[in-house]
Order: C-alpha cells, then structure tokens, then sequence
C-alpha cells in the first residue's frame, strides 16, 4: 500500500494551481519522504533552482548546507531532509529580489504533507515568509527568534535566508556564527547520527 505522503507528494509535483502567476510557469520543488528527520520550511525556489530542477540548487543552497554541517549527499537523502518551502515555486522577480512565495501553496498543501512528516526531529523555519507564516505570531521578527535560539532547540530554529544578501545580517550578529551555527550543527549531527 502507498504511504499517503507518496500521493500527496505526486499531486502536489503536478499542481498548477497558481500556474497564471508563475513566469516561468509551474514546476513544484519539494522532497520529502515518510522517514524524514529533518524539515526544512524556506520560501520558495529561485530561477536558477527553477531552471536546475532541484531545490537549493544555487550559492545559497551551499551557505545553507555549510550552516547545517552536512553534505550535499545527505541534504538530499529524503530520508534525513524533507525540503517543504512555503511557496513550491519560482514567483518570479520584483524591484528588490524575488517576489514572496504565492499565497496559495502553503494553505493548499502544508496541511496535507506537514502532518504526514511524523519522524521529523528537528524543523527549521528559513527566511521571512517561513517565520512569518509560521512563528510570526510568537516573536516580533525574524532577529527576535533566531535568537531565541537555545529555546526553540532542539525541536526547531528559525534562521534567516542562506542568500548573498544576508551576509550583512549575519555579520552584525557575531551569536549567529559563534553561538547558533555550533548548535544547529550539533544537532543535526545528533540527529543524523541516529
């Protein structure tokens, strides 16, 4: 019998929900598998990820994997690493970046692939969109919760997005290099170690 994540995961490669808004048209980015261990909720996939295939498949896809300690091997096992971003496909650009994830992906497909992820140990809410969605209701912003860090640990973290642009962000937060990438990393290697 088919894990009912399997189906979900099949329709949700083929929605075309919100197809009139997507550029480049859709093309859903999303892993995940009944055993995941770690999920990871970020935005949605930027063109170069659009046009790879593959999420995370871009400059912040390496800062990410350099956050998390872990290879490119392992980030894509979907048996350690289920990749739920809040929006599954590439939005298009604006006047300062990519535009938001669509609105209608998370409501439309989180209820039915989130619940389904049973073994995961550890969540990680990745960039604005992600925290807003999911975290917002609890801490002012973004700042105020990635440094609530050793609270949210070990079940989740909130970090901003791995991109290029961030790079100010994390230099003005000396904690974030020295006190929560050691601890995400520790955790994710207790959790892969299992």
């Amino acid at each position: 019998m088919t894990h009912p994540l399997l189906t979900v995961l099949k329709e949700a490669r083929a929605c075309s929900a919100c197809a009139s808004f997507l550029p480049l048209g859709p093309k859903p980015l999303l892993a995940a598998d009944p055993e995941s261990r770690i999920l990871i909720i970020g935005q949605a996939p930027g063109k170069a990820t659009h046009v790879a295939g593959i999420p995370w498949q871009d400059r912040s896809g390496d800062t990410l994997r350099k956050w998390l300690g872990v290879s490119r091997e392992q980030f894509y096992d979907p048996k350690l690493v289920a990749l739920v971003p809040t929006g599954f496909c590439y939005p298009g650009t604006g006047t300062t970046g990519d535009l938001p994830p669509r609105p209608e992906c998370a409501p439309l497909w989180h209820p039915r692939i989130l619940p389904e992820l049973r073994q995961v140990q550890l969540t990680i809410y990745l960039g604005s969109y992600a925290f807003a969605r999911n975290m917002g209701d609890r801490y002012p912003n973004l700042t105020a919760a990635a440094a609530d860090f050793a609270e949210l640990l070990p079940k989740r973290i909130v970090l901003p997005h791995p991109s290029p642009r961030n790079g100010m962000w994390a230099s003005q937060r000396p904690w974030f290099a020295g006190e929560l990438i050691p601890a995400l990393q520790s955790r994710v290697l207790e959790i892969i170690a299992r």
